[in-house]
């Protein structure tokens, strides 16, 4: 017995790394072929229990994935079998009967794209394209994505239960969008996956069980290897490393959050801020504008040496501006107005806003330091107030706080 303990945990071990590795390949494949998300998953968590039994006594096989892929097809037309479901029973058997002789991981085809594309499919809620995405792309828990939301594993199970539902109820269909969809099912996805990015940017170190803005990095990654020499796929992963090069110097020793002009450059990332960098020329060099990699090249103009360009940075959210004139980029636009010495029409511009975002923690944040930068301390004061009594998070609690004690 204690010789045989060992050996459970190596195996246990091994299988963890293949489904970290491929098991979003494993569960595209198989649900592109099952036409069933809640099927596939089913299938290959029968086929990882059979693991832990067959390889503990035989030992890993040559190709653990494609060992996996054959015995969740098995497992599903038994499923089928016993729900007497005889078309995709038929199917199904037609498809192990193919996969028999596989035993490369090479020979499953890779349809993560059409997975991506179907977890972010805008009839789902974004909470809901959220999840999915991180369960059956990614492979985390329910547990882990229900602590990333606050949520409990019930609720959160509820949830995908329902996103899988609708996804088989609507007829929402298991593919790669034709080209006159592409544009906007595009933004869709990347909205998804920069949402990741952030949840994971956001997140205190004690609040992440896993390293959202890495899931979120594999996935920007994952969708150029899949459809290469797309400009607003560049621009998006262009922006997370540009984003994530900074996080080392993002909150003081302190705890407060440190705004980029304030941060210690030395403790920047100089290698995912040069592949960001590298990332958004070749995407510009594409000449097909869109809003990712607007915000990459205004993400770089912030990083300038010595000091953030901020003309430029103007220019650019005013171009954002045409693409997205939503609440939130008035607010940064009207930043970059202050910053270029157009202090009255930062005012004015936020004096507009302060109804529809009064909700809105950024905005008060940005509120108090335009008056605070105009003489109006009493309402630099209250306007910090508000920003303090919404912030969600104890370092930026701090920061505006230390900026409220300096008036």
């Amino acid at each position: 017995m204690a010789a045989a303990a060992p050996k459970a945990i190596a195996v246990s071990k091994a299988l963890e790394t293949v489904l970290r590795q491929d098991r979003g390949r494993l569960m595209a494949a198989l649900t592109y072929r099952l036409h069933s998300f809640q099927l596939a998953e089913d299938a290959l968590q029968e086929a990882c229990i059979s693991a832990l039994v067959h390889w503990g006594r035989e030992g890993l096989p040559h190709s653990p994935q494609g060992w996996l892929i054959r015995v969740a097809f098995r497992k599903a037309l038994d499923q089928l079998r016993g729900e007497g479901r005889s078309t995709e029973r038929e199917t199904a058997m037609h498809l192990v009967n193919e996969l028999l002789g596989e035993d490369e991981a090479e020979s499953i085809p890779d349809e993560r794209l059409r997975l991506i594309f179907t977890c972010c499919h805008p009839a789902l809620e974004i909470k809901s394209r959220v999840a999915l995405t991180l369960r059956t792309v990614c492979g985390l828990s329910t547990g882990e994505i229900a602590r990333l939301f606050l949520d409990n594993e019930t609720t959160m199970g509820q949830r995908l239960s329902r996103a899988k539902a609708k996804i088989a109820g609507a007829g929402i269909a298991y593919a790669v969008p034709e080209p006159d969809q592409w544009d906007d099912r595009l933004q869709a996805v990347l909205t998804t996956v920069y949402l990741i990015f952030t949840t994971g940017y956001n997140a205190s170190v004690l609040e992440a069980s896993r390293d959202l803005c890495g899931e979120a990095l594999f996935l920007a990654r994952l969708l150029l290897v899949l459809r290469p020499d797309q400009p607003e796929m560049e621009g998006a992963l262009s922006l997370m490393l540009l984003t994530d090069a900074r996080r080392a110097a993002r909150v003081s020793t302190s705890g407060a959050t440190v705004p980029p002009i304030e941060q210690d450059r030395s403790l920047w990332d100089s290698d995912k801020a040069t592949e960001g960098r590298q990332l958004l020329e070749t995407a510009l060099r594409r000449k097909r504008a869109g809003a990712f990699q607007v915000k990459a090249a205004i993400s770089a103009c912030q990083m300038a040496d010595p000091t953030p360009d901020w003309p430029q940075i103007l220019q650019l959210y005013t171009v954002l501006l045409t693409m997205e004139p939503t609440p939130v980029v008035r607010v940064n636009h009207a930043v970059a107005l202050v910053e270029t010495g157009h202090l009255a029409a930062a005012l004015a511009a936020l004096d507009g806003l302060r109804e529809s975002l009064s909700d809105f923690q950024p905005f008060h944040a940005a509120h108090a330091a335009v008056l605070a930068r105009a003489g109006d301390k009493s309402a630099a004061k209250r306007a910090y107030a508000a920003a303090i009594a919404l912030a969600s998070n104890e370092s930026d609690c701090l920061f505006l706080a230390d900026q409220a004690r300096r008036l």
